[in-house]
């Protein structure tokens, strides 16, 4: 099954819901960077976070997540379009820590003490970045914390990944709603119902269940539009072009000394692990470029 993502309206205009499964992409992800159980989860439910928010974009735009915190993974970046692509990674892929009541301490992983920066991207390349300080370091709340604190826009999110004995991705995947002003205080209250009575997001994902269903539950007493569907996946925009970029920011003189200590160069992209070879003359061309 594809992965997906869904996005409905009330028809009051005051509630949008978005729903998404992510377990592919998200095995994708954690395949290349060659992740343990603890980064496979926070960097899963990174990836899928992104992937939420970026439904609520236009056409061309993108955002990115990094989690910066003083806990073994150290940092974790997220990116997605709005056009269905994510990518992501993380600083320290085999960090681990023990479990607390047999489940995987992300909030630790990550650490108490850090930021949270959503970075929005418009289709010409201007940047809006804006920083939270993390608030508990439990990805999915601090996400929800970020956009009431810096949108003013009352959140609710849930995320998942849940993991095989293996470590392999079993089901990823999760939910945004997002109430508008003047939002009434009645259909709060069933959204919020429908949520607290909903089975595990997990549950419902390795069962199959669609994500225009889980909007299904959350919204079946609110009168709602389906306005967003679109399939997800994990690819990167990394090129030769943009590795060149990157040697050119070193300067002729680092260029020209590659060149006499190393005879060539090797740049891998952070996001997909894909290896750059420049060789000498590539170097040499650069240097008279830079």
């Amino acid at each position: 099954m594809a992965d997906k993502i869904e996005r409905v309206i009330s028809e009051s205009g005051t509630f949008f819901g978005v729903a998404c499964n992510t377990t592919e992409l998200v095995t994708k992800a954690c395949r290349r960077h060659d992740v343990g159980p603890l980064a496979a989860a926070a960097l899963g439910r990174a990836l899928t976070g992104a992937a939420l928010l970026s439904a609520l974009l236009k056409d061309g735009q993108s955002l990115m997540l990094k989690f910066e915190g003083n806990g073994p993974l150290k940092k974790i970046l997220a990116e997605a379009g709005y056009d269905g692509w994510t990518r992501g990674y993380v600083a320290e892929p085999h960090a681990e820590l023990p479990l607390i009541d047999g489940t995987l301490d992300i909030p630790g992983g990550i650490g108490r003490a850090g930021l949270l920066t959503v970075t929005r991207k418009s289709g010409d390349n201007k940047k809006y970045p804006g920083t939270i300080e993390l608030y508990t370091s439990d990805i999915a709340k601090d996400i929800a914390y970020y956009l009431d604190q810096s949108e003013q826009t009352p959140s609710t999110l849930g995320l998942t990944v849940h993991l095989q004995r293996d470590g392999s991705i079993a089901s990823s995947g999760g939910f945004l709603i997002q109430a508008l002003p003047p939002a009434e205080e009645n259909t709060l209250t069933s959204i919020e119902k429908r949520i607290s009575a909903l089975p595990p997001l997990s549950q419902l994902l390795g069962q199959g269940v669609e994500p225009a269903e889980i909007l299904s539950q959350i919204f079946k007493d609110v009168p709602h539009r389906k306005i967003h569907e679109k399939e997800l996946i994990y690819n990167c925009s990394c090129s030769i072009k943009k590795m060149e970029s990157a040697l050119l920011s070193l300067g002729a003189q680092d260029i020209q000394m590659l060149m006499k200590e190393k005879g060539g160069a090797e740049v891998r992209c952070e996001f997909c692990r894909k290896l750059y070879t420049f060789n000498r003359d590539d170097l040499a061309r650069l240097s008279r470029m830079s």
